[in-house]
């Protein structure tokens, strides 16, 4: 009677200590599991916040060019290549010429044709008489013209040279009603009989103009 309480008393004990060890392993497990989720935790909530940003911005896409843009980047280009000048140098003259146009009603291809005859599209051009600049404006004759500019110098300015060049073209074509009779009163050369001056910057437009219908006729592309 004796022996069997014994065992029993020893049996109940076993059983007790293995559910305390189980507890305790168990306790243990969800202590690493737990310390391991919490040093994960901010590694998916970034990657949580990343994927939600990525869908909510979407694929950026390019940005798409205008007709204008294309035209005048045809334009540079061209010109560029022609005249053996930076392409970054010429996209600045054209797209200057494109505003003085704009402002003073002037064809900016017009602007840009004189500009290739006048100085080869070289910023610091000057002449034996004093023409300067890109579209070689003689400063003694349009001082008016360039008060707001600063004066003389400001001819070294591409903006400002290809502005006043513009005015002055403007001016001409407005007092003589004629466009060839304007280019040769701008060069000088009023009563020159077979208005060279003029026809080569005719030439140099018409190659101008080409290459724009050329641009304008390019499927719009991204």
């Amino acid at each position: 009677m004796v022996a069997t309480l014994v065992r029993r008393a020893y049996v109940g004990a076993k059983a007790v200590l293995a559910l305390i060890g189980l507890v305790a392993v168990g306790g243990l497990l969800l202590l690493v599991l737990q310390k391991d989720g919490m040093e994960r935790l901010p590694a998916l909530a970034s990657e949580a916040f990343s994927v939600s940003a990525t869908e909510v911005a979407g694929t950026i896409q390019p940005s798409v060019e205008t007709p204008v843009q294309r035209e005048q980047r045809v334009v540079t280009e061209y010109i560029a290549k022609r005249y053996r000048v930076s392409e970054g140098a010429i996209a600045g003259y054209v797209a200057a010429a494109y505003r003085a146009g704009e402002q003073h009603s002037v064809d900016p291809l017009l602007i840009l044709a004189v500009m290739a005859v006048e100085s080869r599209y070289n910023p610091v051009a000057e002449s034996l008489v004093g023409a300067k600049g890109l579209m070689q404006v003689i400063p003694k004759y349009h001082l008016e013209k360039l008060a707001d500019h600063g004066g003389e110098e400001a001819l070294l300015e591409p903006e400002v040279n290809i502005q006043v060049g513009a005015q002055i073209l403007r001016e001409y074509q407005r007092r003589f009603r004629d466009t060839e009779t304007a280019l040769q009163v701008y060069a000088g050369a009023f009563d020159e009989p077979s208005a060279q001056y003029a026809n080569k910057v005719f030439a140099e437009r018409a190659r101008l103009e080409a290459l724009r219908q050329k641009a304008r006729k390019q499927p719009q592309s991204a």
